[in-house]
């Protein structure tokens, strides 16, 4: 499937929310998907992951995380600095500020004439595996898949000191992907089963799969990039947005 790209601009109090958005070049209507950077936003291999979706029949809509903080098109470099950058972002952006632009975004999305009424996704990785979490929250997400998503288990997410993400579980009505490797400092066994056990608690409808990779194991840039590991990962989310959605 051909697969067109452009950046939109979704006009926001404050700063726009620059958007990369990748769809299915011929005409018609498909499922939409909200997709999460990681701290580093808008980079190569974040776009590229969104037009190998989009190229299985979705609407995908990437925003830029820290619209508030950083200019328009910042992309943060996959290094030490960038890495402190990206964090410190983070540390700046309250929680209910992600959580507005996440209903504003699923608001864009949902009247995009390419998206199918009724048809509404997310996905996210690192912290936009949180900020995916969270999404699923919202009554109209029908399916959710985050990789390796950070500070799920112990509540750290933006400025707020606990993002209170678990104990919110039982407002997940779709369903849920957790994709995790086991070789990743940030989400450890202790985590993973907490977040289990909370998922099972609230009794969400989810699945968790496990790999063995180190975090970030999907960023085709860098030494921990397992090839394997993210095509298997990649059927998984594309079995489950099919599965929710139809082909």
């Amino acid at each position: 499937m051909i697969v067109k790209t452009e950046y939109v601009d979704i006009s926001l109090a404050g700063s726009r929310m620059r958007t990369f958005v990748a769809a299915p070049g011929a005409g018609g209507e498909y499922p939409g998907i909200w997709c999460y950077s990681d701290i580093f936003q808008l980079s190569p291999p974040l776009l590229r992951t969104c037009v190998r979706l989009a190229g299985y029949g979705f609407v995908v809509a990437a925003p830029e995380i820290y619209r508030r903080i950083e200019p328009p098109g910042t992309v943060i470099a996959f290094d030490d600095a960038g890495r402190t950058r990206g964090q410190q972002d983070a540390a700046k952006t309250p929680v209910a500020d992600f959580d507005a632009d996440c209903r504003a975004g699923l608001d864009w999305l949902s009247k995009d004439p390419r998206v199918a009424r009724g048809k509404i996704g997310a996905m996210g990785f690192c912290i936009g595996g949180h900020l995916a979490f969270r999404a699923a929250f919202q009554p109209e997400v029908r399916a959710t898949v985050c990789y390796y998503g950070t500070g799920i288990h112990d509540g750290k997410l933006g400025k707020d000191k606990d993002a209170g993400s678990l104990a919110r579980a039982k407002e997940i009505g779709g369903e849920l992907l957790m994709i995790f490797g086991t070789k990743d400092p940030h989400v450890p066994e202790a985590g993973r089963e907490t977040i289990d056990r909370a998922l099972r608690d609230a009794g969400v409808r989810y699945k968790t799969l496990l790999y063995a990779a180190e975090h970030a194991f999907t960023r085709d840039e860098g030494p921990r990039y397992d090839p394997e590991a993210t095509d298997q990962a990649f059927a998984a989310t594309i079995q489950l947005f099919r599965s929710v959605f139809g082909n």
